[in-house]
């Protein structure tokens, strides 16, 4: 079977650095090369996300690096649109509404067209607050719109803006690159986060972490992340700033428990896990996360996760918890997310819905 050339517009592929869906694309772009798809991303050179590389380019897909441009993106989308399938991700940064427009009427007449959201309730917000949003006139002429999460909720509303197919492709564990190791002093804790600080994650990580680490002054909380240089913290918080990739499974395996808190768009919406939580559930961590519903739909509530619907909950947690129960839970989300939630499992899903499309 020859399967065909994707060429795949997004954040960036190699770089992690305020871009925390790139393991994401990793995980998928990864087994796609697997079954013998050629997959091209292009990414702009911004936000110095070159400057932070946390990989090389890899050999399971080409990397094309374009200006930040009207020239560059020209080339990039000159080059891309030859592909068999043409992806376009929410989130590039840099010229998201250009790409968007020129990828239906310059692709080819064959190719099929994709709108890739990984932030799927937000991006829904901001077009249902903006009748004149000029994403909105481009919705009805992808083939198919995938989402990052969101679930039934983010279905319903895309399809009512005209989508024509529409599906979420969730998070997953890579095997390959998301595992336990050996504890690392660094990054001894009680309980670990890594986050980057954004608007609409903020005050959640005010309730969630910082108030759990005020109401627990003998525990070492430690953060990881960008952003958070002039954030007042309490005295037993440690923040370490941005924290490449290759370290993420040390800070997973090392604290006593890991944190996950949502955006505040997908905490609302639901159905929406993060990427963190299926690295943290890789590397065997004991997983605390704030509720949200749909959850139990991924994991077990009180056996593969537990959950917060609080910062004083968090800290009820880890005032109970001991290293036993830690590692008993650690070990029950890994093995959930290797037998249902991997990126191989993501892919064939991915594959069915490519079929069904081209027979539509």
């Amino acid at each position: 079977m020859i399967r065909p050339r994707i060429a795949f517009f997004g954040s960036s592929l190699v770089s992690a650095y305020w871009n925390g869906a790139a393991t994401y694309y990793r995980g998928l772009i990864r087994e796609l090369h697997a079954l013998g798809y050629d997959v091209t991303f292009y990414e702009p050179d911004a936000y110095e996300r070159q400057q932070h590389r946390d990989m090389d380019d890899p050999h399971w897909a080409h990397v094309v690096v374009y200006p930040a441009t009207d020239e560059g993106v020209g080339r990039a989308l000159d080059d891309g649109l030859r592909a068999d399938v043409v992806v376009k991700a929410s989130g590039v940064g840099v010229y998201d509404e250009w790409l968007e427009a020129a990828i239906i009427p310059c692709r080819r007449r064959d190719a099929l067209t994709i709108y890739w959201d990984v932030d799927a309730p937000a991006t829904l917000d901001r077009i249902e607050r903006a009748p004149d949003d000029p994403f909105r006139r481009c919705i009805p002429h992808f083939d198919l719109v995938l989402t990052y999460g969101g679930g039934e909720p983010v279905v319903r509303r895309y399809l009512s803006h005209g989508a024509r197919l529409c599906a979420p492709i969730y998070n997953a564990v890579d095997p390959s690159t998301h595992y336990a190791v050996n504890r690392d002093p660094r990054y001894r804790a009680h309980l670990g986060l890594l986050a980057n600080r954004l608007p609409d994650r903020e005050a959640r990580i005010d309730e969630f972490f910082l108030r759990a680490a005020a109401s627990l002054p003998d525990h070492r909380f430690l953060l990881a992340g960008n952003g958070w240089e002039d954030k007042p913290m309490p005295k037993n918080v440690g923040w370490i700033g941005h924290l490449s990739t290759r370290a993420h499974n040390a800070f997973n395996s090392t604290p006593l428990a890991v944190l996950n808190v949502s955006r505040e768009s997908m905490a609302q919406n639901g159905y929406s896990p993060a990427t963190r939580v299926f690295e943290a559930a890789g590397a065997a961590a004991c997983l605390i996360s704030d509720a949200w519903e749909g959850v139990e739909l991924f994991l077990e509530p009180g056996r593969e996760v537990l959950l917060a619907h609080s910062g004083e909950a968090v800290a009820d947690h880890l005032r109970t918890l001991t290293a036993v129960q830690a590692r008993r839970i650690g070990e029950a989300v890994r093995a959930r997310v290797l037998a249902e939630h991997t990126y191989a499992h993501r892919v064939r899903q991915l594959e069915s819905l490519l079929v069904l499309r081209n027979a539509a």
